[in-house]
């Protein structure tokens, strides 16, 4: 018999971490609030120390600053940075991608991409834009991932949260087209190619500019 997997132990930081996280992101502190401990501890039922380790695992995020002697706020972001946070993004997959086809294993990274996209399809035709975006999400992190560095993926959990912060403070949260799945897939069977040049030309196709994606979503001009 198959030994079973260990359930995996949430402890309290984290959980107050994915609280305040999910806050954030739905909006419920805009930027530039301040975070007063004393008030977060009373309202969520804890001590400080759990909470102040949570704090500290979003301002790694780059979901919250930390000014010293002032204390730690919700990080304001602007269009500028939706740029930057592509700009990394963009960085990042690409080094994932030429380390994945160094090892040549483009296939089975194809395959696992492929199967996160048919589930994006599936979620988009049923109406469901916020699990096409988690699953949006769920297929670059894979592609990273699948880089098999420890550091890699670490620094690109950060920029994805990034990434959530910008589509919902500039975009009003996430759009997703209908030409989404498809614009995926592709992806995907580019990566099963050998041809290196022709899998990053497709993902600088896939990532497109964002600064026209916030004109069409927002309807105001970059400056």
């Amino acid at each position: 018999m198959a030994t079973p997997n260990p359930i995996e132990r949430v402890t309290l930081p984290v959980q107050i971490a994915n609280r305040l996280r999910t806050d954030i992101l739905a909006g419920l502190y805009p930027g530039g609030t301040q975070l007063l401990e004393a008030e977060l501890a009373l309202t969520f039922g804890v001590s400080r120390g759990p909470l102040r380790e949570a704090m500290q695992r979003l301002v790694q995020e780059g979901l919250l600053r930390s000014a010293p002697h002032r204390g730690v706020f919700v990080t304001e972001v602007d269009e500028k940075d939706l740029l930057d946070v592509y700009f990394v993004r963009e960085a990042l997959e690409t080094a994932a991608i030429r380390k994945i086809c160094s090892e040549g294993r483009q296939a089975a990274v194809a395959d696992a991409l492929a199967a996160i996209a048919e589930r994006m399809d599936k979620a988009l035709k049923n109406g469901d834009t916020t699990a096409g975006g988690d699953l949006d999400f769920e297929f670059h992190r894979t592609l990273v991932d699948a880089a098999k560095s420890e550091r890699l993926s670490r620094t690109y959990a950060t920029v994805q949260a990034e990434t959530r912060l910008c589509l919902h403070r500039l975009m009003g949260g996430y759009r997703s087209s209908k030409d989404l799945a498809e614009e995926h897939f592709r992806l995907a069977e580019t990566i099963r190619s050998k041809n290196i040049n022709t899998i990053l030309s497709e993902l600088r196709q896939h990532f497109g500019d964002p600064a026209s994606h916030l004109r069409k979503a927002s309807g105001t001009a970059l400056t």
